[in-house]
């Protein structure tokens, strides 16, 4: 072989090293999760009644996305940090065409247009870890706080 190969085929080995080592394998895409929506229920309620911690993301104090990615990592979804960033994956979805599973996100800062998230749990409820209750069920529609603060909606996974 000519040098001139040698380095080509040197390129193209490492190119594919690269591309192998930063692969996600074994993570789910959120494209191409499915999941029952028990399984999402059940999962989602067990958190229940944990407290909120600002930056938590383990059972022992969530905030909000962080609580979030934890059910959906359960779930075999592989979801960004922060609400912000979530709320720029997945396919949006009208309020009137909420399934469970849909995460719904929330403007309660000046400094941000999306800073709350929650997940879609059916019957305009949705769960999620609020700064005052922790893991909480709340009415979407809430007309004292957060039916005036709903920005929209995103599904990230199939909910069979």
């Amino acid at each position: 072989m000519n040098k001139r190969t040698l380095f080509r085929n040197g390129i193209l080995s490492m190119l594919v090293a690269f591309g192998i080592f930063f692969s996600p394998v074994g993570e789910k895409r959120a494209e191409a999760a499915d999941f029952t929506s028990s399984q999402l229920t059940s999962i989602a309620s067990k958190y229940i009644g944990v407290k909120y911690s600002y930056g938590g993301t383990t059972s022992k104090g969530f905030d909000c996305s962080g609580y979030v990615r934890q059910v959906f990592k359960e779930l075999g979804v592989s979801l960004p940090r922060s609400s912000g960033e979530m709320y720029k994956k997945g396919t949006a979805v009208k309020k009137a065409d909420l399934q469970k599973g849909d995460l719904v996100f929330f403007k309660t800062s000046s400094r941000s247009a999306v800073s709350h998230v929650g997940i879609y749990v059916g019957n305009n409820k949705f769960i999620h870890s609020s700064t005052s209750k922790g893991v909480v069920t709340t009415n979407i529609n809430d007309k004292y706080y957060w039916g005036a603060r709903y920005v929209g909606a995103k599904r990230v996974a199939d909910v069979d």
